[in-house]
């Protein structure tokens, strides 16, 4: 007889309003109501985003552990923007403050743009090769109390030692992106989770993407009780816009980003219900959705849960109605037969 697989969580980050999105008087009020929807509707963390159009994502992370009792920020990292030592002693003062464990979203890329302006011309498999020297030091200085000296291609440290130490159980779990072969080779070389932009689980074929990680995705929801709520809401909120779709078009062009051009590639193709890339396609977003009936919804989420998908990072909620909606799809995929033979990180409603 064949033995069980050992239990496994999924579990459920949102995502925090980008202040390029909210205006400047209301922003701390908005992280701090988003942050709080999201502790309050199950969610595990919350992811912050960085790049150089918006607030610095560890001030906002401060933000959000100050106004929450366990909510878990995922912090994105980008090497460009700041040494591991300083990442690491970020980590080590607010498990000192708060006894609060964050989890970090490890970013080789970004907007083209972005990196230009600061001189970063890495091509894209170096910048995944740089990402893991980064990330290993940073790993190192929060497990290890002995003093780190290294000397890689691009970091090196002698007898750097970090003061405070982190607590064991306040180790931050890495995400990074696994949607290129040079970002899956970081990913097993950390240990990382593999946050990917999935396809309709019809698309796999029934075989799950690889069993040897850990794999997550970014996903949009929109579920109501009524499939045709549902989709109202969600062309309400994601109208169809030349102007966007001629912003996506220019994005694409000068993009390295091998995600971005899978979903571009995959929403030339006919898209299947529930799943839904017009506010990708129109650049309101930068992630698929799931729209349909709660059922409908939990029926695909079951899917990828099948397929070995652990961690599921959604958008930005609208409101914290959204919030609740998408706590009932989910709560919908662990009824499913052969969806998830253990347990969800999300309360009872």
């Amino acid at each position: 007889m064949m033995s069980q697989p050992p239990a496994r969580s999924v579990q459920v980050f949102s995502t925090c309003p980008p202040s390029s999105a909210v205006s400047r008087e209301a922003y701390v009020e908005r992280v701090t109501d988003v942050a709080r929807w999201s502790e309050q509707h199950g969610c595990k963390g919350i992811l912050v985003y960085t790049d150089n159009s918006l607030v610095d994502p560890w001030l906002i992370t401060h933000i959000i552990i100050q106004h929450t009792k366990a909510l878990c920020p995922l912090v994105a990292v980008q090497p460009t923007y700041m040494h591991p030592y300083t990442v690491a002693k970020m980590i080590a003062s607010l498990g000192y403050l708060y006894g609060r464990r964050v989890y970090l979203n490890m970013v080789a890329g970004g907007f083209k743009n972005d990196l230009a302006a600061l001189n970063d011309t890495t091509p894209h498999d170096k910048r995944y090769e740089r990402l893991r020297e980064y990330t290993d030091i940073i790993q190192q200085l929060l497990t290890d109390a002995s003093p780190l000296t290294c000397s890689g291609e691009f970091y090196k440290v002698d007898r750097l030692k970090l003061i405070p130490s982190l607590p064991r159980d306040l180790v931050p779990g890495v995400f990074v992106s696994g949607s290129s072969e040079a970002g899956l080779a970081a990913v097993k070389a950390l240990g990382a989770v593999s946050v990917e932009y999935p396809k309709p689980a019809a698309e796999y074929g029934g075989d799950p993407p690889g069993a040897d990680i850990e794999r997550g995705m970014r996903i949009g929801i929109i579920a109501r009780e009524d499939e045709a709520e549902a989709w109202s809401v969600a062309r309400a909120r994601f109208p169809e816009d030349r102007k966007g779709q001629l912003t996506h078009q220019l994005a694409m062009k000068v993009s390295d980003s091998v995600w971005h051009k899978q979903l571009t590639q995959l929403g030339e193709q006919s898209e299947s219900n529930p799943y839904w890339l017009i506010p990708f396609q129109h650049y309101k977003t930068f992630c698929p959705y799931l729209v349909g009936s709660y059922r409908c919804v939990g029926e695909e989420l079951a899917r990828y849960v099948k397929l070995g998908y652990g961690t599921f990072i959604l958008d930005v909620p609208s409101d914290e109605s959204e919030l609740r909606h998408i706590n009932i799809a989910f709560r919908l995929a662990l009824q499913t037969p052969g969806a998830l033979p253990n347990r969800l990180e999300v309360p009872p409603r």
